[in-house]
């Protein structure tokens, strides 16, 4: 597999993908070479090339959720090392927008999970949420690699697809 011809043949619409998701164009453009950077040091993982949209995608939400999650907790940091310091902080708190569809993401993500069946919901949120390894993830269900791989795929697709029916619902 050629990583540089599948980047460029997807990037793009990856890039449209993550502006949907991560809101604007700064962001987007961060998550997009974030998860391009990731793709290609665990391009070992990709069983088939034909998927490298979809698995592209799903690293850059992955980035994105991260990104969100690190800002919303950016204040506390910086308070915590006020604090160590013996400082204070002017309240910058996220705008009532901002806060609003941060709420809506996370409302959004809890339905989704809510729906799927418990041996996938558990290792979706293990693997992917909690970001335990794998190894872990499987010993600690009591199942193989093989078999936690296998849920983590096709929890990742009931998700993907879940999202996608919440956020375009079907138009007939």
């Amino acid at each position: 597999m050629d990583f540089e011809e599948l980047a460029n043949t997807h990037k793009d619409a990856v890039y449209r993908q993550m502006l949907r998701v991560c809101g604007n164009r700064e962001d987007a453009e961060d998550v997009l070479v974030e998860a391009l950077l990731k793709a290609y040091r665990h391009l070992d993982q990709l069983r088939d090339a034909a998927a490298f949209r979809s698995w592209l995608a799903a690293i850059g939400k992955r980035v994105c959720w991260q990104l969100k999650e690190r800002e919303a907790l950016l204040p506390l940091m910086q308070l915590s090392s006020l604090e160590d310091e013996g400082g204070e902080i002017a309240g910058n708190d996220a705008g009532p927008e901002t806060q609003a569809v941060f709420g809506q993401m996370k409302e959004l993500l809890a339905r989704v999970l809510g729906g799927l069946q418990p041996e996938y919901r558990v290792v979706y949120e293990m693997r992917d949420l909690q970001d335990i390894p794998g190894e872990q993830v499987a010993r600690t269900l009591g199942i193989s690699l093989a078999a936690m791989k296998s849920r983590l795929h096709r929890a990742r697709a009931l998700v993907r697809q879940g999202i996608d029916e919440q956020i375009m619902p079907a138009t007939m």
